[in-house]
């Protein structure tokens, strides 16, 4: 029997920590799907469409993952993707308690479900896509936090604001 797990998130931007999870999640399961949500209750920076291809790009030397977007339930996708594992990363304990709740609610829904967490490499445990985004749109360099071809999509995507020079009269 093939192993199968799903990685769904925003992504919006994929991150290193992303990719981290998602290099590691692919050693242990056959095949992976990064699930790329299309209803979200964040306004995204990014297309769907734009986040499946930065993802593709970033993850396209490992051979187990593919990139998918989807509507709806997770659970339901779920279902239709003939998966019983969600992949998640964990950065702190605060990230624990959401998902956590996020994994019961899942198991209610769909009993079959299991979660998988991966704790997070340390150099990763303090990036978000929200704080790059932050960095990114105060001026501030993100070339650390997030694959070559994100930030080629960032920099094209929304020019940062020239760095401020304020001084102290």
């Amino acid at each position: 029997m093939t192993s199968k797990a799903v990685y769904p998130g925003t992504f919006d931007p994929f991150t290193n920590g992303h990719l981290d999870i998602t290099q590691r999640g692919a050693r242990i399961f056959d095949e992976l799907t990064v699930a790329v949500s299309a209803d979200s209750v964040k306004s995204a920076t990014f297309s769907v469409e734009e986040r499946q291809m930065m993802i593709r790009e970033a993850a396209a030397d490992i051979p187990n993952v593919r990139v998918v977007a989807f509507e709806g339930l997770l659970v339901d996708f779920m279902r239709r993707e003939h998966s019983r594992v969600i992949l998640r990363g964990l950065r702190a304990l605060s990230d624990f308690e959401y998902e956590f709740q996020f994994a019961q609610m899942n198991k209610q829904l769909a009993p079959e479900t299991e979660t998988f967490f991966i704790v997070t490499d340390a150099k990763y445990s303090y990036l978000s896509s929200r704080s790059v985004k932050e960095i990114f749109q105060l001026g501030g360099s993100i070339r650390e936090f997030v694959p070559p071809v994100v930030l080629r999509r960032i920099e094209a995507h929304d020019a940062p604001p020239k760095k401020r020079k304020d001084r102290l009269e």
